[in-house]
């Protein structure tokens, strides 16, 4: 096994800092416990002046930095209370929305459709979050499951009506109706 392979655990002689264990790798180096100095030191994993003891091979594949945010990103997508970019449809941008009241004495209202839009799109997100609360349930059973999946699906059906401001066909609402 190459010196520039070794997993956590395995155990090195360091000419002036003596037997010591790794105990963390990354791309690059190896950090490395030593015991007579009690000292975690930081090594090139391509340094040659040490000796392999004990070699461990790595439990999993080297991950990348590349990866490691890669996971962060989708951990936070996952569980953040924003909502992920999902476009309006271009006719749309820059548009209002106008709430005009019956009496005329009384202010219209107006909404800027990205606004409008966003709101829209994080009432769905937070149904998959519910939807998924559900499904994960300890305590409901199946048949309850079931009758509150149905509400959630109407729900969505109920949103339907604003599909046409979504850009693409698959970011939308599907109720339990034709797709």
């Amino acid at each position: 096994m190459s010196a520039s392979e070794l997993g956590v655990g395995s155990r090195i002689g360091h000419p002036k800092f003596g037997s010591g264990v790794i105990v963390s790798v990354d791309s690059t180096y190896y950090k490395i416990y030593f015991s007579n100095t009690e000292e975690v030191k930081t090594l090139a994993r391509d340094y040659e002046g040490f000796t392999i003891e004990e070699a461990k091979v790595p439990d999993f594949p080297m991950l990348t930095m590349k990866d490691v945010e890669r996971a962060i990103r989708e951990a936070l997508m996952a569980t953040s209370e924003r909502a992920p970019l999902i476009p309006l449809g271009g006719k749309w941008m820059g548009g209002t929305l106008v709430i005009e009241p019956s009496d005329k004495s009384l202010q219209s209202k107006e909404i800027p459709l990205e606004t409008f839009f966003h709101k829209i799109v994080m009432v769905r997100e937070k149904l998959r979050v519910l939807e998924q609360n559900i499904n994960n349930h300890p305590k409901l059973d199946d048949e309850d499951r079931v009758g509150l999946q149905q509400y959630i699906t109407r729900c969505y059906g109920s949103l339907t009506t604003f599909n046409i401001l979504f850009a693409y066909k698959e970011d939308q609402f599907k109720g339990s109706g034709k797709d």
